[in-house]
């Protein structure tokens, strides 16, 4: 069907031409006057696009706007070139999807009003919830990736989206209709994992009192999602990496070589390319897998989508739930946009869930956020200073930044330093105060210093954190895996593979 688009008539002129040349394109269209007009328009029809033609910074723009972004209607505000905001990069300022310029021609007026539906037809297929510039990047590297073959390596923190984002691959390819497979490795033991990918014979194993066929001939002809692909152990590495190079496989216990037309996506939450650099993951089978790749951003890059997937969350789970839910007040959303969100969309999808079901008779509060998210946003809020304190009753704003990986702290490092050797002295103030003091190397080397060179690669810098926390702690391997804030078990892996035993 074709799409239908509501025009403001502020600027008349501007939207009777625009009126005529989206009609010329197929669409269909509706004029409006006012605001209550455009209202009730919505509410009886149901657009796909609206579009601003006059003073959209006025109050009865914006409300218009916002009103079609609660119904997550797409909007296009069309801007006199002497406004002083038409430059604006942001629009979310005024609840606009995108931002045009007039006087605008009918053919550039068709092509930018095709380019907004055809994103929100995207999205509606993949469910990919965001207007923010990263979420946009995205979705057009998925929509030029999906028409190929290739294996996808997609990379992203956990609970990041990566299984959405491989059906989504999926789903705009030619391959839909066909089987999805999804196989979490990390979640298979590595005597169960081969068996799983491959399939086994009848009497492979003990136990094994029948045929089965592994997730690879299953997903023949469709896709083959393996999520946390870093966790396969090196036995399982080889066969994979046989059957990326020739598309071939056995079962286990078979003989007969099994063929399958199958497209490998690939997901990743750690760098592959440092686990290469230890050893705990094949480099031709990373070279395979890295053909084509996507990043999910966090959820702290693109904090301007949390309303937006607020909204959502709200609307499904109240109606999944059968519960009434009266909002959230302005200070509990400023909380939920500052909060670090380590679990990303799925730590506030949880969250939403646990508000719509618990929520009290009114808007929800700042107060009624939970603990643990209230503290994180904490860190970026205005802290009062006490009357015993000089200055009292003002307010100081102190910006913690939270340090959520210790590669990006040695990536950023990285950056600043020049030329000279440097030395990172670390200095323990406990797990609330991770602190990293920059010295320069001007004296022979301390006990439980990391000595940083420009040029080093991560893995070098990951081994002389290792042997400063060791030397801090004359060898005693709880207390170094404390100080690095790694498990144990994990110290212990890379001392192995640094060979630091």
């Amino acid at each position: 069907m074709p799409s239908k688009i509501l025009i403001t008539m502020d600027d008349l002129e501007t939207a009777v031409r625009l009126n005529a040349a989206l009609e010329g394109a197929g669409h269909r269209t509706a004029m409006v006057s006012v605001v209550d007009d455009a209202r009730q328009t919505m509410r009886r029809e149901a657009p796909d696009l609206v579009v601003l033609t006059g003073a959209v910074y006025e109050p009865p723009a914006r409300h218009l706007a916002a009103l079609a972004r609660d119904a997550e209607i797409s909007t296009l505000a069309l801007l006199e070139p002497t406004d002083q905001h038409a430059g604006e990069r942001e629009p979310r300022v005024i609840d606009v999807t995108e931002i045009g310029v007039k006087p605008i021609s009918p053919a550039d007026a068709v092509h930018l009003v095709d380019r907004l539906l055809g994103r929100r037809a995207l999205q509606q297929r993949t469910g990919i919830i965001g207007e923010s510039a990263p979420i946009q990047e995205l979705l057009i590297r998925l929509e030029q990736m999906a028409p190929v073959s290739s294996t996808v390596l997609i990379q992203g923190e956990s609970g990041s989206g990566k299984e959405l984002v491989a059906k989504g691959i999926h789903d705009l390819s030619p391959r839909r209709g066909k089987p999805f497979i999804a196989v979490n490795c990390a979640a298979l033991p590595e005597t169960l994992l081969e068996s799983e990918l491959f399939g086994h014979e009848k009497g492979a194993f003990t136990g094994a009192a029948e045929r089965r066929l592994g997730r690879f001939e299953l997903a023949d002809t469709g896709t083959i999602f393996l999520d946390e692909i870093g966790e396969i152990p090196p036995s399982v590495q080889v066969k994979l990496l046989r059957v990326l190079e020739t598309r071939t496989f056995y079962r286990l216990g078979g003989v007969q070589p099994i063929k399958v037309d199958v497209r490998v996506v690939a997901a990743t939450n750690r760098s592959l390319r440092e686990s290469v650099s230890m050893g705990e993951f094949r480099d031709d089978l990373y070279y395979r897998l890295n053909v084509l790749t996507i990043y999910i951003p966090p959820l702290r890059e693109r904090r301007s989508d949390i309303p937006l997937l607020i909204r959502r969350f709200v609307r499904e789970l109240a109606a999944q739930h059968d519960r009434p839910f009266h909002g959230i007040a302005q200070d509990a959303m400023q909380v939920l946009l500052e909060a670090p969100w380590p679990g990303n969309v799925r730590q506030l999808r949880n969250l939403i869930e646990s508000m719509v079901v618990l929520a009290p008779r009114r808007e929800v509060r700042a107060t009624d956020i939970p603990p643990d998210i209230l503290e994180g946003a904490g860190r970026l809020l205005p802290v009062r200073v006490g009357q015993g304190v000089p200055g009292g009753g003002q307010e100081l704003e102190f910006i913690l930044r939270n340090i959520m990986d210790l590669r990006f702290q040695l990536e950023e490092l990285r950056r600043r330093l020049d030329d000279r050797p440097h030395r990172v002295q670390v200095i323990d103030l406990g797990e609330s105060h991770p602190v990293a003091d920059v010295l320069p190397a001007t004296g022979p080397e301390e006990t439980g210093s990391v000595v940083f060179r420009p040029g080093m690669t991560m893995a070098e810098i990951e081994r002389e954190a290792i042997i400063a926390a060791l030397t801090q702690h004359q060898d005693n391997r709880r207390k170094a895996a404390e100080m690095l804030g790694i498990g144990e078990r994990t110290l212990y892996r890379k001392i192995k593979a640094y060979k630091l035993e």
